[in-house]
Order: C-alpha cells, then sequence, then structure tokens
C-alpha cells in the first residue's frame, strides 16, 4: 500500500495518478485535432510530433544547471501549471473557431517543455522523499499506475471524443495537470536545500554537464544509449505498425485498440515483479529483462490477417510490455541511486531531452522509410535494431566491488569530466507515455 512510503508519497502518488490518467485520455489527442479539425495532411501529423519533441528539447538544453539549483517542489508545480494553461488554449481557440495548425505545433513545444523540466525536478525531489531502500518499491507504483491508465485512458478518450468533440480531452488533459500541481502543493515534508552553485561557475559550460556526467559512469554510459535507442525505436515503428494493420492486414479500429490495450494489464503485472525482485541482483534484472523486452518484436514483420494474426500481435505486445514494465523501475532506481545528488537535475535533465529529441528523429525516418520500401520492411528494420541495442545492456560486472545499484562517492567539478551518474527514462514512455510522472 501507498501509505508504506509515507503521507507524502502517497500525495505525489496521487498527484502522478492524476496527471497520468489525463494524458492517457488524451492519447493522440493533438493528432486527432489536426485531422479531424484542421483537416491536416499525413505529414503534418507527423511534422507536429516530431517538430514539438525537437524544438521542445532544443528549447530545454539550459535547464538541468537552472533546475539543479533550486527547490523542485516548486519547478515540479510550476511545469504541471504551464502544461496545463498551454493546453486549455486549444479548447479555447476550437471553441471560437480560431485554432490553427501554428497554434496546435505551439502547445507540442510548451508540453515537452514542461515534460522536461518536471523529470529534471521530480526524480531529485523522488530520491529525496523516499528512502533509498524504498526506491524500487516506489517507482514500480508509478509504473503499474502508467500501465493502468494506458489500458483504461485512450478507450474513455475515444468515447468522450465520440460524444463530446475532439477537443474534450484536452480539457481532462489539462485537469490532470492542475491537480497533479495541487497534490505536489499539498506535500508537507520539507525539502532539503538545493546545492549551492560553485562560484565563478559559466553558466554555458554547465549545459553539458548532464551529458558528461551519464559520459563518465561505465554502467549509465550504456544503459543510457540502450534505454535512448529502445524509446525511440518503439515509438517509431507504433505509426508504421498502425498503418500495416489497419490498411495492410484490413484489421478494424476496435481490432487495433484490442492490440493496444490487452497487454497493458501484462505492464501492470511486470510492476509488480519488479517489486518482488528487488532484493536481487539489479545487474541480473536489468540484462535478463533488457533482453527479454526486444526477443518479440522481430515477429512483428510476419504477422498475417485475421484473427489469428491479431493474436499473434497481441501476445508479442504483451511480452514486450511485461518486460519493460519489469525494467523500468529497476532502471529508476539504479540511475537514481548511482547519481550524485547535486548533479541529479542536470542528468536527468539531458536524459529527457535526448529520449525527445531521439524520439521525434526515429518517427521522421521511419514514417519516410515505411513510406519508400514497405510497412513490413521498416518494422524489421526496427527490429534488429532494437535486438542490436541489446549490445548496451550491463554484461560485464563491475570490477571496483561496488555494486551497480551504490553510487559512487566522488563528485566532479563543472568543466571537468564528472565521475558518476545516471539517468532513467520512461522508456518508455517506453514504452511509455508523455506523462508527467516523477523519474519520467
Amino acid at each position: 500500500m501507498a501509505d508504506r512510503l509515507g503521507a507524502d508519497f502517497n500525495r505525489l502518488w496521487l498527484a502522478y495518478t492524476a496527471s497520468t490518467a489525463g494524458s492517457a485520455v488524451a492519447t493522440h489527442a493533438f493528432s486527432l485535432i489536426a485531422v479531424l479539425v484542421l483537416s491536416s495532411s499525413a505529414l503534418q501529423v507527423s511534422l507536429l510530433s516530431a517538430l514539438g519533441g525537437m524544438l521542445g528539447a532544443f528549447l530545454a538544453l539550459p535547464l538541468g544547471p537552472w533546475i539543479e539549483f533550486r527547490r523542485k517542489r516548486p519547478v515540479m508545480i510550476g511545469a504541471d501549471v504551464l502544461r496545463c494553461a498551454a493546453l486549455l488554449t486549444i479548447p479555447l481557440a476550437y471553441a471560437c473557431h480560431a485554432l490553427t495548425y501554428a497554434h496546435l505545433l505551439a502547445v507540442c513545444v510548451l508540453v515537452a517543455v514542461g515534460q522536461i523540466a518536471f523529470a529534471g525536478a521530480s526524480g531529485a525531489h523522488l530520491k529525496a522523499l523516499v528512502p533509498p531502500g524504498r526506491l524500487t518499491e516506489a517507482n514500480a507504483r508509478f509504473e503499474s499506475v502508467m500501465w493502468t491508465s494506458s489500458a483504461a485512458g485512450p478507450p474513455a478518450g475515444g468515447l468522450l471524443i465520440a460524444l463530446l468533440g475532439p477537443a474534450v480531452t484536452m480539457l481532462v488533459d489539462a485537469a490532470g495537470y492542475l491537480l497533479s500541481a495541487l497534490g505536489i502543493r499539498a506535500i508537507t515534508t520539507p525539502e532539503p536545500p538545493p546545492p549551492a552553485p560553485s562560484p565563478g561557475r559559466r553558466r554555458w559550460r554547465e549545459i553539458g554537464s548532464g551529458w558528461r556526467s551519464i559520459r563518465g559512469d561505465d554502467v549509465l554510459r550504456p544503459l543510457f544509449a540502450n534505454t535512448v535507442a529502445f524509446g525511440a525505436l518503439n515509438v517509431a515503428i507504433t505509426p508504421v505498425l498502425a498503418v500495416l494493420m489497419l490498411r495492410d492486414l484490413h484489421f478494424t479500429a476496435f481490432q487495433y485498440g484490442l492490440s493496444v490495450g490487452v497487454p497493458c494489464v501484462a505492464g501492470i503485472l511486470g510492476a509488480r515483479l519488479s517489486r518482488r525482485l528487488s532484493h536481487r541482483d539489479p545487474r541480473e534484472i536489468l540484462l535478463v529483462t533488457g533482453v527479454a523486452r526486444v526477443l518479440w518484436l522481430p515477429w512483428l514483420p510476419f504477422v498475417g490477417t485475421g484473427w489469428t494474426g491479431l493474436v499473434a500481435i497481441t501476445a508479442i505486445h504483451t511480452g514486450t510490455v511485461f518486460f519493460t514494465s519489469a525494467f523500468t523501475p529497476v532502471f529508476a532506481t539504479c540511475r537514481l541511486e548511482r547519481t550524485p545528488r547535486e548533479h541529479l537535475s542536470r542528468v536527468l535533465t539531458a536524459w529527457s531531452i535526448t529520449a525527445n529529441a531521439a524520439r521525434a528523429v526515429c518517427t521522421l525516418l521511419w514514417g519516410l522509410l515505411a513510406t519508400l520500401t514497405t510497412p513490413r520492411l521498416a518494422l524489421a528494420a526496427g527490429s534488429v535494431l532494437l535486438l542490436a541495442s541489446c549490445a548496451a545492456l550491463p554484461w560485464k560486472p563491475r570490477t571496483s566491488g561496488t555494486p551497480v545499484e551504490q553510487p559512487r562517492a566522488q563528485g566532479f567539478q563543472d568543466g571537468s569530466r564528472p565521475a558518476s551518474p545516471n539517468a532513467r527514462s520512461n522508456t518508455d514512455a517506453s514504452a511509455g507515455t508523455g506523462t508527467s510522472g516523477p523519474n519520467t
């Protein structure tokens, strides 16, 4: 039960639940509004997602050092309020018949910036709020909420759109962020003071300190490559698979929804499994689950039509989701515990910026590849690269004798090569989502 982690964690968990549920209801809301309201082309819909992610990542570059030297809770609240306010402008413009493609793109960018800011602050906040021995349990609870919302949210959003129009899910998403801000505001545990900036620091030099920190850690450096690649390639092949199923294999929208929704139950089970395995060697868990989550995907290009094909696709998704949801909480904890507190926000921000930019670029590339060749070939290429990403898992045991989950003692000075670090990105989204949860 969430109370075992304390009343303030319970408030944080409820805040995360509100924002995650709202975002799940609004799944693909930007694309739907672009198509249904603005009559955008397929290229414009793809560009909306890609440019929003890339521009958001670019604008967020200075945020890591800025967040590092500030209390994290006000940053999290501000990020939620920013996203709530930006999203509310869409139904308002829609009601006034003034919605434009440029407006939709601007909101995408602001939401991306808010997500990156929240991610940079929330990991450091969670590490200070939860005892170190309970971090995996806390992250697993967030993961369970994410998959539960992923199962129930899109059908609820589809029903709301059918009844009330395409802009209504934006109101639900905005309300989720507002409730999240209120929940975080209700947390009473005092925050530890943020680290003090070093005298004479060079602000522009600090922008790259998160990436230098990741590069300097022999465990998190390969995990960075693995999780960014996994998340980006998964996001990139999703629309390609949708085209294959709906256009080439002639599945109905209901059947497509089943193939996406049913595996989310496995996500809840996988998150529960990660809690039970928290006493095991984290390197072993990351290796097993990291490899197992991609072994299913090479079968996707060979699926056929009819209910047999649908069962096969659902089984592939189920295996991938189960092992991803078991991997993610352990990875999140590893990243938090390996990163010195005084560098955590910079590392998390750098991780989130890279993940956003990689997803945007890969989505465009795989859309182009599927257009120039076939969806099956594009899926095959993505599956091969996902298998290759396993090379960046922690195969070698640490020779220093320090367990994977323990942080190094030494830190690093700004401008020098870092000694340690980390990070986690909801690989997700995972397999993930674009929600604002702690440590995403």
